[in-house]
């Protein structure tokens, strides 16, 4: 345990930032998770109403440096990608 005093606020900021992280990185991961779902259920408005909502979530989630911003391009394609995918498979 620390013992000087710089150390012991040190531990406390520790604390907090670890939750602020894992709550964003939960919240990104929820979001991830709806969609998901959203997409295998087959509904392309809800899917495409979910992925504006995951997105936001996805920028935010750079902005507070939880992912790195390629990941998160590389998760608004993919994700992009099958929900385009989903809303051609029901027009046809």
């Amino acid at each position: 345990m620390a013992n000087h005093v710089s150390a012991l606020k040190r531990a406390r900021q520790t604390e907090k930032r670890t939750a602020v992280n894992r709550a964003s990185r939960s919240r990104f991961r929820t979001s991830l998770r709806a969609l998901r779902e959203a997409i295998q259920k087959g509904d392309a408005r809800s899917a495409a109403e979910q992925y504006r909502a995951t997105v936001s979530v996805i920028d935010k989630s750079v902005q507070k440096g939880v992912i790195h911003a390629n990941t998160a391009s590389r998760y608004k394609s993919r994700l992009n990608a099958r929900v385009k995918g989903l809303a051609q498979k029901q027009s046809a």
